[in-house]
């Protein structure tokens, strides 16, 4: 089953989820208005969204997630390759290092993710 699509501005309200739930739903519109500057009514409409979609589930008030950050990156990393790369994970870090200067550390801790990933 693949990951459902989490727009922007729900992924800043997934990071709040992740970091604080399960959670009442009105103490997670508490923390929302502080966070976003949203209203009471974005909050409860965006998990209505998020609930439609299979993202999070509300339960008697209990706001909690269905997927993980991880997930949710991972879909994200799978679009962004498909699209833009041709699913070529090479190109894409390719066109990364292009733009960013790695350290010596950077460096090295991509080698020990691609020698573990091999294993």
């Amino acid at each position: 089953m693949s990951t459902p699509k989490i727009f922007e501005s729900e992924y800043r309200f997934c990071l709040i989820l992740w970091e604080s739930g399960p959670i009442n739903s009105t103490s997670l519109a508490k923390i929302c208005k502080e966070r976003l500057g949203w209203s009471k009514t974005t909050t409860y409409t965006v998990i209505k969204r998020l609930s439609e979609r299979g993202v999070v589930k509300n339960e008697n008030t209990i706001v909690s997630a269905l997927i993980t950050k991880d997930e949710a990156q991972v879909s994200e990393i799978d679009e962004l390759l498909e699209k833009k790369f041709e699913n070529s994970i090479p190109a894409f870090i390719a066109a990364f290092v292009r733009q960013q200067k790695l350290s010596e550390e950077d460096v090295k801790e991509l080698y020990r993710i691609i020698n573990k990933e091999d294993k």
